[in-house]
């Protein structure tokens, strides 16, 4: 199995098939001031390349040009002296990988909203684009620090294959601490959306979002586990993962926002 692995330190390392298990806070771990959870596996004086393994991300940032948010490669994001600033940090208190999206920023051309968020690539540099037939899953602890009405978390987004720039699924978290998961009808858009757990803002929890078979989407939320069937019409679509701060709400404000605090976050296919 190919597992790349973004965890908090190589403290308490076991082996497993495959790869590297860490330990990381759990959804009912121990908090410090402001709720903030304890992270002793953390630098939280080095930049998230420090901490985490970002050679097989890629950041995109709520600035730049209208319609062309600026990127942020690999090489530029790895190493305890890695690319950091204030949409992308390591949180000093805990070591947390933050993301910080106002409601105002740059977006894409298919999207009004702005987002501080990772995109998957291969060791290589170039874009991971994976078929749905295999196994492949992403696995985050993490935490909503602050948002405004609605953010997403994490995504699984349709690559090469045709011209939809839909997503294949998102999971988004709202200000009333709700879940949800939004899986798309068809790559030509509509979503349907599906209420899958509730965590208090400011509380740790944790995801796995996979594919297996070519036709099943599984999440599995704090534990508790749902199946999905993906449509058909997605067959000629490959995949990628993507996570970080996407806000779902826009306006001229640029203190109101979404920050999310990643713990842990693990990619693997087979």
């Amino acid at each position: 199995m190919r597992m790349r692995t973004l965890l908090t330190s190589l403290a308490t390392v076991v082996a497993v098939t495959g790869g590297l298990a860490l330990t990381a806070p759990t959804a009912s771990g121990s908090t410090g001031a402001a709720g903030v959870v304890a992270s002793p596996l953390a630098d939280p004086s080095v930049a998230p390349g420090g901490n985490f393994d970002l050679g097989v991300w890629q950041l995109q940032e709520p600035i730049g040009s209208p319609g062309s948010p600026t990127t942020i490669s690999s090489s530029r994001l790895q190493g305890a002296n890695g690319f950091q600033d204030s949409y992308f940090y390591t949180d000093t208190r805990d070591g947390a990988m933050t993301f910080w999206a106002p409601e105002k920023g740059v977006t894409t051309p298919n999207s009004n909203y702005a987002r501080s968020e990772l995109r998957e690539m291969n060791r290589s540099g170039s874009a991971a684009d994976w078929s749905l037939s295999g196994t492949h899953t992403m696995k985050a602890t993490l935490r909503v620090v602050s948002v405004t009405s609605n953010v997403c978390v994490g995504q699984i987004h349709l690559g090469s294959g045709g011209s939809s720039t839909k997503p294949l699924l998102e999971l988004y978290y709202r200000s009333s601490g709700d879940i949800v998961l939004g899986t798309e009808n068809s790559p030509s858009g509509g979503q349907t959306l599906h209420t899958v757990g509730n965590v208090a803002v400011g509380k740790t929890w944790s995801y796995t979002i996979g594919v297996s078979g070519g036709n099943t989407i599984n999440l599995t939320v704090n534990g508790s586990t749902t199946h999905y069937s993906i449509p058909s019409s997605f067959n000629a679509y490959k995949q990628y993962f993507k996570a970080g701060s996407y806000n779902q709400s826009s306006s001229d404000s640029t203190t109101k926002g979404a920050r999310v605090a990643f713990y842990g976050l693990t990619v693997a296919h087979s």
